[in-house]
This record gives C-alpha cells, sequence and structure tokens, in this order.
C-alpha cells in the first residue's frame, strides 16, 4: 500500500523493517517470552508493548503496565526521531515496524487510565488519532 500524502503536512513516518522491533520478533519467535527477549532487544518498543498488556491483562498491575508502556513509548520515540519524524505526522498502524510504537502508546494510555491519569490517557489517545489511527485500529493488532 502506498502512503501518499494527500494533505498539507508531514510525509508518513515509516520505522525501518530491520529495527529493533525485527530483532525482538526473531527472539520471540525461537520460543522466547518477551521477557526473556528484552536483553537481546532493549531497545524495542514492541517487548515493552508486550510486557505492558501482559501486565493489564494477565498480571492485573497497572503500575507494572505504566512503567512498562511508558519506557516502549520512549523507545519509540527515538526510533520514529531517527527515521525523520519531527513529532507530528502520520505513523500509519499497517506498516509493521511502526507497530510496537503504536501498541506501547495503547498501552500506556490504557495504564494511566488504569492508574487514575486520565489527563495522560486521553493525550494518548489523541496521539493515536493524530497519527492518523485509532484506539480501535491498534488494538486490533494484538
Amino acid at each position: 500500500m502506498s502512503h501518499e500524502n494527500l494533505l498539507d503536512g508531514p510525509a508518513p513516518t515509516l520505522l525501518p523493517a530491520d529495527g529493533p522491533d525485527a530483532d525482538a520478533r526473531a527472539v520471540l519467535s525461537s520460543g522466547s517470552t518477551p521477557r526473556e527477549a528484552v536483553p537481546a532487544a532493549p531497545a524495542s518498543s514492541l517487548l515493552w508493548a508486550l510486557l505492558a498488556e501482559s501486565a493489564l491483562a494477565d498480571d492485573g498491575d497497572p503500575v507494572a503496565a505504566y512503567a512498562y508502556a511508558r519506557t516502549g513509548y520512549h523507545r519509540g520515540l527515538d526510533a520514529l526521531r531517527r527515521a525523520g519524524w519531527h513529532g507530528r505526522g502520520p505513523i500509519p498502524a499497517d506498516h509493521a515496524p511502526n507497530e510496537g510504537f503504536l501498541r506501547a502508546l495503547l498501552a500506556l494510555a490504557e495504564a494511566a487510565e488504569a492508574i487514575g491519569e486520565s489527563e495522560e490517557a486521553e493525550r494518548c489517545e489523541t496521539f493515536l488519532v493524530d497519527s492518523g489511527t485509532s484506539v480501535d485500529e491498534v488494538a486490533a493488532l494484538r
């Protein structure tokens, strides 16, 4: 799919296919858990998002989820900046290398809400929309 920019704004940011999330996927495909994979790919937003999602759903630990999600979010921001992102513009959810960042951002929204940080949860959801996606679209990536 082409991501032609029809609006007067920045072009979509596409994280590289050979980035930290690719390393994480390789380790996960060998049967490692996300926690076991972190030393092999600590810069992977996807791993931190998976840990956050698990802490929310399986462990019932929104504080841990918040910490994991925030780590994934910041790792993703670093990767986006290296890819040319300047703080605004589309981050397509249908581009697999972007998935980790977007999932970490959604997990951050959910964990923030769970610990009573409603304003941050709202900012994160707005960030998803401003990035050209939605809570539902990112949740479907899980």
